[in-house]
């Protein structure tokens, strides 16, 4: 069962992406797409190139060289999209103190693009493996996980230590995002630093596309089961230092 090119290998490599891609239209059916742009973007583009790489894999007519030709475009394709999606959050948590959302947004989409292109340099002139195209594509790919990992982290500490709360379809997609990029981070952690069998290198792999699977349930659920409406009074937002903050930056951007 645990092994490459088996039915449950085939199945949670696709079954993630095309249920991405019906995520992806209907939540273009129901108008969503229009408050989360970026993670409908996101479900489209992102499932599309996952979907490319394994056609690239099975594939007999393609080579070795290709197929990881076309994981470097995936990647660099999803990688900007990730970070684009992570500013969305960070504007839809901070909505109410609308200057800091806007900057944070925009810090967070142009610090992610710059440190994918970045990464994609210099994995592509550091001479660290054999097979270099290889090499610099985990190297791609695990720094793309780790920054993701670490905004996401941002976002969640800093939105608790203001006691801001997050909207349920916000905090499903954050939630799916910030899982998926730990466990592959712990299991690269785990293949780094131990000469593991190939046996076990596989069940790290089903298990990152398993748990990729569940996330991807778990943003069906967030974002298209209704939650219960609760009646709440209006109460005005608490006078602290995000509200000082917000108020200055208005003032420098009027200036």
């Amino acid at each position: 069962m645990f092994r490459p090119h088996s039915l449950l290998w085939h199945y949670l490599w696709v079954a993630p992406n095309v249920f991405l891609l019906a995520l992806g239209y209907l939540i273009w059916k129901r108008g969503l797409h229009r408050r989360f742009p970026a993670f409908f973007a996101f479900a489209a583009l992102s499932a599309a190139s996952e979907l490319a790489v394994y056609l690239a894999d099975v594939s007999p007519s393609v080579s070795a060289g290709t197929f990881w030709r076309v994981v470097w475009v995936s990647l660099l394709v999803e990688g900007p999209l990730k970070f684009v999606l992570i500013g969305e959050i960070f504007a839809q948590v901070f909505d109410a103190y609308s200057s800091l959302a806007r900057l944070g947004r925009q810090l967070i989409r142009g610090l992610g693009v710059v440190l994918v292109l970045a990464a994609a340099l210099l994995a592509a002139y550091a001479p660290m493996d054999s097979v270099l195209i290889v090499s610099g594509a985990h190297v791609l790919e695990q720094t793309i996980y780790l920054v993701e990992s670490g905004l996401l982290l941002f976002i969640f500490l800093f939105a608790g230590y203001f006691s801001l709360q997050f909207s349920r379809p916000v905090l499903g997609i954050a939630l799916g995002l910030s899982v998926s990029a730990c466990v592959h981070l712990a299991t690269w952690a785990i293949i780094a630093n131990g000469e593991l069998p190939d046996s076990r290198r596989i069940i790290l792999d089903f298990l990152n596309m398993g748990v990729y699977h569940a996330c991807v349930l778990m943003w069906f659920y967030y974002l298209l089961v209704p939650e219960k409406v609760v009646a709440k009074s209006a109460v005005p937002l608490p006078e602290n230092n995000l509200a000082v903050w917000n108020r200055e930056l208005e003032r420098l951007l009027q200036q």
